[in-house]
């Protein structure tokens, strides 16, 4: 499986039903594992609301602040981070159902995979206070693919992890970038509509959106997976 920045590397499929057998599930991380945008929109204290869904630092630094040089803008994104980090140290909670969704996938042998635009630092801190270090097999950081979400990098980066096809792997997304990444990948993508729309999740590319890993939707999709997994 090669990498590559071309946003639509392999032929994508909206299908859920076409990853079985199901191998593999692939998640991101600030809004699908706990709620932590309200944290993140505290940090910057509310300046860059709509604009910070899915994208990453050295992006963020030419377009929302084009007239600080770059070693300024970096330490911004720097302090800000370091100050998400302190507040997710207290606050951080899962999403609901998570923990139930995490111990499905251990019984039943599948293969998982961590992957984020965030910094490493938040996502290795996230991951280890809702304590799933032992969970996931890997953590891809988008910054450190040839290129971040929307591009398919970062999860095909992942599936070369785990030697896992994209025909048998979903990804859950909650933004724009992230859903559209899964899809470019090949991969199906359930949304998570804590953040976003659910109309722009599925016009990104979305299979169907939830609420929570608690909605009877995931469930019944997953039992679907299950009856013809090899």
């Amino acid at each position: 499986m090669s990498i590559s920045s071309d946003p639509n590397p392999v032929e994508s499929s909206h299908s859920f039903a076409v990853v079985a057998p199901l191998k593999a599930i692939l998640f991101d991380i600030d809004g699908i594992l706990c709620g932590s945008d309200p944290l993140h929109y505290y940090a910057f204290r509310e300046m860059l609301s709509e604009n910070i869904s899915g994208r990453h630092n050295e992006e963020l630094c030419g377009t929302l602040l084009p007239d600080w040089d770059i070693q300024r803008a970096r330490k911004f994104f720097e302090d800000k981070e370091d100050m998400f980090r302190r507040l997710a140290s207290k606050q951080l909670e899962p999403v609901k159902g998570l923990q139930k969704l995490c111990k499905w996938i251990d019984e039943h042998g599948l293969r998982r995979a961590a992957v984020t635009n965030a910094p490493r630092p938040n996502g290795e801190l996230i991951i280890s206070i809702l304590d799933l270090s032992n969970f996931f097999e890997i953590l891809v950081i988008g910054n450190e693919c040839e290129w971040a979400k929307p591009f398919p990098d970062p999860y095909l980066t992942a599936l070369k992890a785990l030697e896992i096809s994209h025909k048998h792997a979903f990804v859950f997304e909650d933004s724009v970038s992230g859903v559209k990444a899964g899809v470019a990948a090949g991969m199906p993508v359930v949304g998570l509509g804590t953040r976003n729309p659910e109309k722009l999740l599925l016009d990104a590319g979305a299979s169907f959106v939830i609420k929570d890993f608690d909605d009877p939707k995931v469930w019944t999709s997953l039992e679907d997976l299950l009856e013809t997994k090899a």
